[in-house]
This record gives C-alpha cells, structure tokens and sequence, in this order.
C-alpha cells in the first residue's frame, strides 16, 4: 500500500475565511467524473470536491471534533 502525502498551506486573503489548500490525487477515471460533474453542474472541479467531502462529512457524523 503506497502511503499518500498530503502539502498543505493556509491560504488567507483580504475579505475571506483561512482555508486550508491540499494537493489531492485521484485515478483518471475518479478525476474524469469529478470533472464532468463540474462541467455539468458548471462549477470548478474544486467546488464538486468540497461538496462531496462537506457531504460525506455530514452522513458519517462527527468523526472528528469540528473547529
């Protein structure tokens, strides 16, 4: 099993909430969704990722403590 790093950098600008930026990789078939969903729904494939996680999130329960 390949273990995954993951970069990270909080990315603040002027007007906008701390958030959190991650290099994600995905198999070509996962990717290629991701982007046809984006296309569909005419928003950034980032946006279809955050939507899915905040999701996922939501349907398991607190897993973890939020801050």
């Amino acid at each position: 099993m390949r273990t995954k790093s993951v970069r990270s950098r909080k990315n603040k600008t002027p007007g906008s909430a701390t958030q959190i930026r991650a290099s994600i990789s995905f198999p070509p078939e996962t990717y290629g969704s991701l982007e046809t969903i984006a296309k569909r729904k005419k928003v950034s494939l980032a946006w279809v990722v955050r939507e899915a996680s905040d999701r996922y999130i939501a349907e398991k329960g607190p897993l973890v403590a939020r801050t």
